[in-house]
């Protein structure tokens, strides 16, 4: 045989060798497809069917809820989301090295989520609770000096349940004198913060103050506010989106927040 005859009968292995191995790899996982995700699992397709059912459900009820239907066509076709479903607890955490009490994860520059078969607070809590930051971080982009307390107040928020049992919980710290100033709150990084306590009552509060800026000015405020803090405006310049006359919209926001907790 020519060398030529030779070189090409080695690509041609090669080539055969090559998508061998990528169809074997990617035999590995099963998928379905949504309009907006694709579910990645192994076994189990029931609960893969329930997870994309789940997922589409939360997707147009998230970007209705934050007023992004009109901006909600961005994860299409190779854009869609991707959710891996490992068969097991224990697969989970060996594969993505979370914690053992990790009941999901999600990559927000790769725009995927990971969970494992069986984690129900996974489909009421951290699927909505992971889509959330991924709908908010592609509408105002990573880059932004936004308060950690807005993104993780929307998506606690749009948990399943989350809003009325914070409604109850904010009245007792309120009496106990126990709440953190929205000035402290929003200068906090609550990453560096060990005091478990303060930890749970920044992100219950959080929450409260979402569904009070939901409630009192509406989706499409919130959505100018959120454009506002997108194209670099500062905080409390992004606020005069509620309160334009005031120079101090901070103190405001605080004032009708407290009331609307005692009501």
């Amino acid at each position: 045989m020519s060398k030529s005859g030779s070189l090409l009968l080695r690509k041609i292995v090669i080539f055969f060798l090559l998508t061998f191995l990528t169809s074997l790899h990617a035999g590995d996982w099963l998928n379905l497809k949504g309009t907006h995700f694709i579910v990645f699992f192994k076994e189990n397709k029931e609960f893969a069917k329930e997870v994309l059912r789940k997922a589409e459900y939360y997707y147009r009820r998230i970007a209705l809820d934050l007023g992004y239907e009109r901006y909600s066509n961005f994860w299409l076709w190779d854009k869609r989301v991707k959710i891996f479903i490992y068969p097991n607890r224990s697969l989970f955490v060996k594969s993505t090295h979370q914690p053992v009490w990790s009941k999901g994860m999600a990559d927000y520059q790769k725009k995927a989520i990971v969970s494992f078969y069986g984690s129900k607070k996974f489909l009421t809590t951290i699927l909505p609770h992971e889509i959330t930051h991924l709908i908010f971080r592609d509408y105002v982009g990573f880059k932004s000096n936004i308060p950690l307390w807005i993104d993780e107040g929307i998506a606690q928020w749009e948990e399943e349940g989350k809003r009325e049992f914070v409604k109850k919980i904010m009245k007792i710290l309120l009496y106990e004198g126990k709440l953190i100033s929205l000035k402290e709150l929003t200068e906090t990084d609550i990453r560096s913060i060990n005091d478990e306590e303060k930890v749970h009552i920044y992100y219950l509060e959080a929450v409260s103050l979402i569904d009070f800026i939901m409630k009192r000015f509406g989706a499409v405020k919130f959505v100018e506010f959120c454009r506002e803090l997108r194209d670099g405006s500062p905080f409390l310049d992004a606020l005069k989106v509620f309160y334009p006359q005031l120079d101090n919209p901070l103190t405001k926001l605080q004032d009708e927040w407290i009331k609307y907790i005692e009501r």
